[in-house]
Formats: structure tokens, C-alpha cells, sequence
């Protein structure tokens, strides 16, 4: 046990950093990075002239057309998971980690069914505007507030995560820390100019860079290095004895396709990675490591569990997101943030086709980063594989990487840039302008808001520098865990059931949101070596699982509780509550919809 407790704790090892030379720097990949933070920055001070009410700084005047939204929002949709993780995950952990693409996209079909409508309806500022606002409740406003923050907080790691391996890479030696610092105070600055206004172009602009980012340089390495389905054939083809013996370099040139005779162009793997059989199998090295650290003959019991869990946080966090929600707010109408929603699943859907393309032909062609730990690692597969296109044209590689490298910068600043206006916003608007000083005046507020945003960045970089060995998706199906278990049956059961009461929401609320914190910090905590659980983790894989994908308990939990609670409390359901369902529901030809908040409107 022992054994594999220190196997366990070699994970999270960290890599000696290399000795920063200007001379190492790829001019092409600086050049193509820089560019993108010019240009960011640019929009930023361009549009924060045209924020001069707080309702362009927190919905952005409710003004964005359907084309411009899904734009934006499928921007800050898209991080540094969806951008560099999937890649990582796919390569380190094969078909395991394709249900994080796949749920991710799925996630759209509940906000376009359920959600996306009736909360547009509803006309808040903010996701506690309409706790507070359904149930006439300023207490539940609080309540609401604290898993913005924690949500917010928790998925802002992943993303700096992103920052500081990006800058790592640019940088060769740069200190991670450096990467997380620099990225963080540029986009605290956008946010503090311009507000939810001054992002909307930013984040729609920085989707389509993604979009080709992360395409152009898929297509330019198969035509070079082979299709994907040659590359998944060497993975199904080549056995684990064959594979040791591979040659390192095909006859006809450097990780070419075997042409020459050749029966394999895949690289020799080393230790780390995963086998043939466990890479390509469903029940891999994800979901059945817990079982396999504690030598369980049968991991697929516990892999099934481990997958269903990540289902239901993947799938129901998304309708969960603070900072995703808020974007409804800022479409004209409930029709409008449905066909939002519907372009929002196209948009993000054609891009993860790619992702897993990198991670696919990565471990053929790069299965030294299998070696590398925290930001030395499988994360940076999407930047690393282009610059093997210089051994069949010099230069060519590096145009590639630097295409990628701005796609990753984009792709961390964008959802970085939406994270911070949620939770600027709940500090500005529903702490300071609802909670400590309801008379505060919109200016005052907007004042606030930019000090909020400061703050607010300055605890996302310190947590940030503290999580380089983790695995960037996996920190983000964390955020969605809690977010499943907290928001989801909130706004879900609050949308279509008038029997909710303030007494139910909340006890679901906290009841299934706290009991997913606690058990992911736990095992957090302990993987980072803060809290000596180790040994206990491996003697008892069941409880290992439950910790670290809380959503499969977690979130029927929370639904038990609010239905129990507001049955025993029925009779604390809001008076207003038929006329509350039919805004919510109604059409808005009817003329029912109202605007929770209105002085956006009434100019002041």
C-alpha cells in the first residue's frame, strides 16, 4: 500500500524548471501571442467608452443581438479546458476523456429547454437577482451570492492553470507563477474598463480565433503526419511488446507516416503512459484509477460509477453557471436567449471535433510529455505538436504553435474575462448595491464595480499559482460538480414549479452545494499534500470516487431537499406566484414580461 501511495503522491511532482534565455524564444510563436494581447487589451479601451450605465457594465444595455451573443458566449464557454485540456486528457487518458467534450456541448440542450427563456424573462442584473427577486427574499440573494464566489473562484484555477503553462511555453524557464500574474492583471483590466459591455466584442471575436486556432493547425499535421484514423489504428494495432520496439524515427524522416516499409510511424512510449488496451477502452486510466490504486480485481463497477457521475456533473453544471447565465440577461428577450442557445450548441459543438485530434496524434508523435509534470505535461499538447511541422518545413511548425499559442491565450482570457464580471457583479451590484448600501447610486456602483474586480483578480491569481500539478479539466469538472449540485436544481425546479418555496431552495442549495465543496476540497487537499488521506483514499477507492465526482449524490441530494422542505413549508409560497409563472412562461407577445431592474431603462 504503501508502494502505491508514493506512486500516487509522484504525480504531483513538480519539474525542474529550465534557466530563462531570450535566445530560446520562438520569435513566430511571441509575435502571434502578442498580438492577441494587443488586441485584447485594444478592444477592451475601444468598447469601455461606450459603458456609461450600470446596465452596460453588468448586462451590457440588454442589447446583443443572437448572432453577436452566441459569439461571446460560446467564447467564454470555451477555456483553457475545452481549448488545452480535452487534448491533455484525451492523450493522457484515451477514450475516458471524451465524455468531457461530449457532455460539455450536451450541457446547452437543458438551458435551451428549461432555463435560457424563462430566466430571460425574469429581467435580472444578475443569477441572486432572481433567487431574491422568485422568492421576495434578501436573504436568499446572500445565500446565492456565496456560490457565485465559490463557482467562480474555483473555476478561475483551471484557467490560470491554462495562463501560466502557455506563458511557460512561450517563455522557455519563465517561472509558472510569471505566466499566471501577467495574464491575470491584463484581463483584470479589461474587465475594471469595460464591464460586461466592454467583453461582449472581446469574447465574440476571441471564439472565432479559437475556432481557427485550434482547426488550422489539425488539418496542416494530418496532411503531413497522417489522418486521425491512421493514428487511431496505431493505437488499436500495436501491442505493448510491439510498441517498446518501435523505432523512434520511420526510415522516410522524422514521425512521418511509415511509407518506406514502415509498419509504425508512432513514437516508443514510456513508462507513464497508459497501454493499447487501457488507452482505448472505455473504462481507462480515468475512471478506474481509483479502484487500481487499491488493487480492486473488477475496476469496472467503479469506473461505471466514476463516468455516471462526471455525466451529471458535466451535463447539469452547464446549466449551472453563473457566469454562462448571466449572459441571457444581456439578449432583448426570452426568444432571443433561446435562439442564442440553439447557435451556442453549433458553435461549440463543431469545436470539439478538434481537441481530441491533438491528443490522439500527440501520444503517437510527442509521448515525451507523458514524462512531464504540472505545466511540463500532456496540458500542452495543443502548443508542443505544431512545431514538429518544422522537420518538413522549417518554420512552418512555428507559425502553428504561435496560431495555437493565441488560440490558448484567447481561450483562458475570454472565460477568465466572464468569470470576473460574474463575480464582480454579485460583489458590486447584489453585496454592495443591494445588501450594504441599497441606496447607492448607479455610478457609485459602477465605481464599486471596478475596485470588485481588482480584488477579485488578485485572489483568482494567488489561488491560480497554487494548482500547477493538476490536470485543467479536471479542475473544471470540479466547478461543474458544484455548480450541478447548487444552482442547477435551484434554477431548474424554481423555473417550473410553483411550489418552491425560500426555505426549500435554500436547503438544497446548501445541503447539496456545501456537501460538494467539502468532499472535493477533501480530496484536493489531499492530492496537493495538505490533508494526510492518501492511504486512506486507496484503502477505500468507493469513497475515493464520491469525493472527487460528488454530482451523482450531491445533486439528487439537493433536489430531495428542496422538494421535502418546501412540501413542509408550503405554506410560505410567495402570493405573487401565478403571476410570477407567467412572466417566466408567457410569451412575450402577451406584453407580460416584466424587468426585475429597471433603471437601465430609466436612464439614471
Amino acid at each position: 500500500m504503501q508502494g502505491a501511495l508514493d506512486a500516487a503522491k509522484s504525480e504531483f511532482v513538480y519539474a525542474e524548471p529550465l534557466e530563462f534565455s531570450i535566445m530560446n524564444i520562438d520569435p513566430w510563436i511571441l509575435g502571434f501571442s502578442a498580438v492577441t494581447v494587443i488586441a485584447t487589451i485594444w478592444m477592451g479601451l475601444r468598447t469601455a467608452r461606450a459603458s456609461k450605465t450600470a446596465g452596460d457594465f453588468f448586462v451590457a444595455g440588454r442589447s446583443v443581438s443572437v448572432g453577436w451573443n452566441a459569439s461571446a458566449i460560446s467564447g467564454e464557454y470555451l477555456s483553457a479546458a475545452s481549448f488545452m485540456g480535452v487534448a491533455g486528457m484525451v492523450m493522457s487518458s484515451g477514450y475516458d476523456a471524451l465524455w468531457y467534450p461530449v457532455c460539455y456541448a450536451c450541457g446547452y440542450l437543458f438551458l435551451l429547454l428549461f432555463i435560457a427563456g424563462p430566466l430571460r424573462r425574469f429581467g435580472a442584473y444578475t443569477i441572486p437577482d432572481f433567487a431574491e427577486g422568485r422568492f421576495d427574499s434578501p436573504v436568499f440573494r446572500k445565500i446565492a451570492v456565496i456560490f457565485v464566489l465559490c463557482i467562480g473562484f474555483v473555476y478561475t484555477m483551471p484557467q490560470m492553470k491554462g495562463a501560466g503553462t502557455t506563458l511557460a511555453y512561450i517563455f522557455p524557464g519563465l517561472p509558472y507563477w510569471a505566466g499566471v500574474v501577467l495574464v491575470g492583471a491584463v484581463i483584470t483590466l479589461n474587465v475594471a474598463l469595460g464591464g460586461m459591455k466592454g467583453i461582449t466584442l472581446i469574447q465574440a471575436f476571441q471564439y472565432w480565433l479559437k475556432m481557427f486556432a485550434i482547426s488550422a493547425p489539425v488539418f496542416v499535421l494530418m496532411a503531413v503526419h497522417g489522418s486521425y484514423g491512421k493514428h487511431i489504428g496505431e493505437n488499436s494495432a500495436v501491442g505493448p511488446a510491439v510498441q517498446v520496439a518501435a523505432p523512434a524515427i520511420a526510415a522516410d524522416g522524422p514521425g512521418m507516416p511509415g511509407q518506406g516499409g514502415n509498419e509504425t510511424f508512432r513514437r516508443p512510449l514510456p513508462a507513464k503512459a497508459p497501454a493499447d488496451v487501457s488507452w482505448t477502452n472505455p473504462f481507462g486510466p480515468l475512471t478506474t484509477k481509483a479502484a487500481k490504486a487499491a488493487n480492486v480485481a473488477d475496476p469496472r463497477p467503479y469506473s461505471l460509477l466514476y463516468t455516471y457521475s462526471l455525466i451529471v456533473a458535466l451535463v447539469c453544471g452547464t446549466a449551472g453557471l453563473p457566469h454562462i447565465l448571466v449572459r441571457f440577461y444581456t439578449n432583448p428577450d426570452g426568444v432571443a436567449a433561446k435562439r442564442t442557445t440553439m447557435w451556442v450548441m453549433i458553435l461549440i459543438g463543431v469545436f470539439y471535433v478538434f481537441p481530441p485530434v491533438f491528443g490522439v496524434m500527440g501520444r503517437n508523435l510527442m509521448p515525451e510529455l507523458y514524462e512531464g509534470v504540472g505545466s511540463k505535461g500532456t496540458d500542452k499538447v495543443v502548443l508542443e505538436l505544431p512545431r514538429m511541422l518544422n522537420e518538413r518545413m522549417k518554420g512552418l511548425g512555428s507559425v502553428m504553435s504561435g496560431i495555437t499559442c493565441a488560440g490558448a491565450f484567447a481561450a483562458f482570457m475570454s472565460t477568465f474575462s466572464g468569470l470576473l464580471v460574474s463575480m464582480t457583479g454579485a460583489l458590486a451590484h447584489d453585496v454592495y448595491g443591494r445588501m450594504l448600501r441599497p441606496q447607492a447610486t448607479p455610478a457609485e456602483r459602477m465605481r464599486m464595480f471596478r475596485f470588485a474586480a481588482v480584488g477579485v483578480g488578485a485572489v483568482a491569481v494567488l489561488l491560480g499559482m497554487q494548482v500547477e500539478q493538476f490536470q485543467i479539466n479536471f479542475m473544471v469538472g470540479q466547478a461543474f460538480a458544484i455548480a450541478a449540485a447548487s444552482y442547477f436544481p435551484f434554477l431548474f425546479l424554481s423555473a417550473w414549479w410553483r411550489g418552491m418555496t425560500m426555505k426549500g431552495a435554500a436547503a438544497g442549495m446548501l445541503g447539496g452545494g456545501v456537501a460538494a465543496v467539502l468532499a472535493i476540497s477533501l480530496t484536493s487537499f489531499s492530492d496537493l499534500g495538505w490533508v494526510p488521506l492518501g492511504s486512506f483514499w486507496i484503502a477505500h477507492p468507493l469513497l475515493r470516487i464520491l469525493g472527487e465526482q460528488p454530482a451523482i449524490w450531491a445533486v439528487p441530494l439537493a433536489i430531495v431537499l428542496m422538494v421535502v422542505v418546501s412540501k413542509l413549508t408550503s405554506k410560505e409560497i410567495p402570493s405573487d406566484i401565478r403571476m410570477k409563472m407567467l412572466v417566466l412562461h408567457a410569451p412575450e407577445q402577451l406584453g407580460l414580461k416584466q424587468e426585475y431592474i429597471q433603471e437601465h431603462q430609466q436612464g439614471h
